[in-house]
């Protein structure tokens, strides 16, 4: 008897689109489905298609080739026994086999910048290839189980809800309605088959993944028919499903299939620039992985970035986190100046959004450090490219932020005159990365003088001051840019020195904040290793070492850095429950990937010999763990480090990329 490997795989397309199951084949997510289509890039993402129950007769004996949960607690059919193999490379390909026969299924997700695809702007489609072979012929027979509701919630069977079909030759066009609303319009196409009218519904799959995470975890499907096609050896059925009805299309050939995944192929080619037959698997898997988080957003027509998969949208703050790892180490620098370009066009009152907005939404600017990381990207970004009239451009959102920040802003951020340090204080809000809210109450408000922050902001006033030497070199107004040059310099002077505040001699580590009331936290969290990763930094050596070798002996994971650490009274080991339960865990102990790169950077500032990291877990992870060839958001703090979370995070592959490169 097999085990059901639960272990996942995904697929995107460059507009926020998906696909996305497991590899025994059973959906166990509310947002597992084989076309998951962001109908307003990358927003609206709707499920239409959620997979096909395949079923293949030879020989008089019919074989279910499909897995379901169903929620009597049943796993049925168990079409996961006769899966002899899966791989995840070039595209997820299944085989089902016994003595007599063999099938194969491969599914690809084109992407929306391959040149060859004939599609209108915007449009998400899957396509879907069976291929047999055996010593007996057969016939196989495919039921398309369908959807149109929202990726975040279950669809119900409903006597009001209704699939309009129109069937045409070797296709149909679906769309789901109901009184006062009226789904998205999509095809089904196939190269051939007969089709066979049969429209029925499947109540009560159960999402076990859901059930583990407090959430609804039943789902019902609709079946519109079915599809039958006799197979002799060597037979392939190339599907297609696609957002819309295009009654233009030339009809679906085999060819598609693999000329899609040569044509993603090529793309990953040119955008990468490494040959198919490089050596180096494991470099192509997180350059691939990393390029599944870069999309379109039809509202700004720009790129954005999807914080991570399933559920994430693009974030400003995770955007900027991961920039350098998925834009600058992989020398994508179009994408990092159009991403900078595009926050920047954003700033209102020196913030930097953390939400987007969709179509007519205003965006949501409730972050304090996406505007100083903002700020220390763009340096990042000219030390790279040396794109100095881009500075130029650029230079007046530095200033706006720096004014907003000494005027103050939303959320009473200001800096304080006294000290020169960045402080903030609004209730019932939190503003840093550890933005967890139960109850409408931050878990960690972290509200005052963060230490992260105010080394952010050191960072950001050492920058500016370069910068405007810089410009005025070029600039007519010479005695003003030289001025401005000179008052940055005094200010990250007195931040600097004011930064010592936060030095914490009892247990040779920094205060994770200083509250409003000017009490200090002295939790030790890795607030304080981000402080020490910046491209300029207020700490002097032997703080540095003491610092980096308490979070060596509390923080340090082989996946990443703890939230907290474990003596802690509110340390929380395992990230589990219901929402609420996951919330209070989330920033209490829970270990974050991305966290690596600052230890590392830190690492690298204050020591000559190696990190003490190993590489290895992180890598068999990406390669065998959760989702196939991407990294996961969180694992729990206590061993052995359970993955959780989302299955694919940008911030944490863009991490894993912009350092694993320097040892392997």
């Amino acid at each position: 008897m097999k085990n059901l490997d639960r272990r996942e795989w995904l697929l995107t397309n460059g507009l926020g689109s998906f696909a996305s199951g497991t590899v025994s084949d059973a959906r166990t997510r509310t947002y597992h489905g084989w076309l998951v289509a962001a109908l307003d890039p990358p927003s609206q993402r709707t499920l239409l298609l959620s997979h096909i129950e395949a079923s293949l007769e030879v020989t008089h004996k019919v074989i279910a080739l499909g897995t379901n949960y169903w929620g009597n607690n049943i796993i049925e059919p168990e079409g996961f026994q006769l899966l002899d193999s899966f791989e995840i490379d070039p595209v997820p390909t299944w085989v089902w086999q016994e003595d007599n026969w063999r099938l194969a299924r491969r599914i690809i997700m084109p992407h929306a910048a391959q040149s060859n695809a004939v599609l209108p702007d915007n449009t998400s489609r899957v396509l879907i290839q069976y291929c047999y072979t055996g010593e007996v012929k057969g016939i196989l027979r495919l039921r398309f189980m369908i959807a149109d509701r929202d990726f975040h919630h279950q669809q119900q069977a409903d006597p009001n809800l209704h699939f309009s079909q129109i069937v045409e030759p070797q296709q149909i066009i679906l769309q789901a309605q109901r009184p006062g609303w009226i789904g998205t319009p999509w095809q089904l196409r196939w190269t051939e088959g007969k089709y066979q009218y049969d429209p029925v519904w499947y109540w009560n799959y159960r999402l076990p993944e859901e059930t583990n995470r407090g959430l609804g975890d039943r789902e019902d499907l609709y079946s519109p028919g079915y599809l039958t096609i006799a197979l002799e050896t060597g037979s392939c059925i190339t599907l297609e499903a696609r957002v819309g009805h295009n009654s233009t299309l030339p009809a679906l050939q085999n060819v598609e299939f693999t000329d899609a995944v040569q044509a993603e192929q090529n793309r990953l080619v040119q955008v990468f620039n490494f040959e198919n037959n490089s050596s180096h698997q494991l470099q192509r898997q997180l350059l691939r992985a990393s390029d599944q988080f870069i999309v379109h957003r039809a509202s700004i027509a720009g790129p954005t970035v999807i914080a991570g998969y399933h559920w994430f949208n693009d974030w400003g703050r995770d955007t900027l986190i991961a920039l350098p790892g998925l834009a600058l180490t992989t020398q994508r620098f179009d994408l990092a100046k159009g991403l900078l370009q595009t926050f920047g066009r954003y700033c209102r009152n020196g913030l930097i959004p953390n939400t987007f907005p969709d179509t007519g939404a205003e965006p949501s600017y409730n972050s304090i450090d996406a505007a100083l990381l903002w700020i220390e990207t763009l340096g990042l970004y000219l030390e790279a490219t040396q794109d100095w009239d881009f500075l130029v451009e650029e230079y007046p959102i530095v200033q706006q932020i720096y004014k907003a920040f000494i005027a103050g802003t939303k959320f009473n951020i200001q800096v304080d005159a006294t000290d020169g340090l960045v402080s903030w204080d609004a209730p019932d809000v939190a503003l840093t990365w550890m933005d967890a809210v139960v109850c409408g109450q931050p878990v960690t408000p972290r509200r005052g003088k963060p230490v992260e922050i105010n080394a952010l902001w050191y960072s950001a006033l050492c920058w500016a001051s370069t910068w405007a030497e810089r410009l005025s070199q070029k600039e007519g107004s010479k005695s003003r840019l030289m001025n401005q040059a000179r008052r940055y310099q005094q200010q990250a002077q007195q931040v600097k020195d004011s930064m010592q505040k936060f030095w914490n001699p009892t247990k040779s580590y920094l205060y994770d904040t200083i509250e409003p009331d000017d009490r200090l936290n002295s939790q030790i969290r890795p607030n304080a290793v981000l402080a020490l990763s910046y491209q300029h930094c207020a700490f002097p050596t032997h703080q540095g070492h003491q610092v980096l070798e308490v979070a060596r002996q509390k923080l340090l994971t082989p996946y990443g850095l703890r939230s907290l650490a474990p003596e802690d009274s509110q340390y929380t080991g395992q990230c589990t429950g219901d929402v609420q339960q996951r919330d209070r865990a989330y920033h209490q102990g829970t270990v974050w990937t991305w966290l690596i790169g600052a230890y590392i950077r830190a690492w690298q500032r204050y020591h000559l010999e190696p990190v003490p990291f190993d590489w290895q877990p992180l890598l068999e992870h990406l390669q065998a763990q959760a989702c196939l060839g991407s990294i996961s958001e969180i694992f729990d703090g206590d061993p052995p480090h359970t993955p959780r979370g989302a299955i694919a995070q940008a911030w944490s592959v863009a991490e894993v990329l912009r350092h694993v490169t320097l040892v392997v």
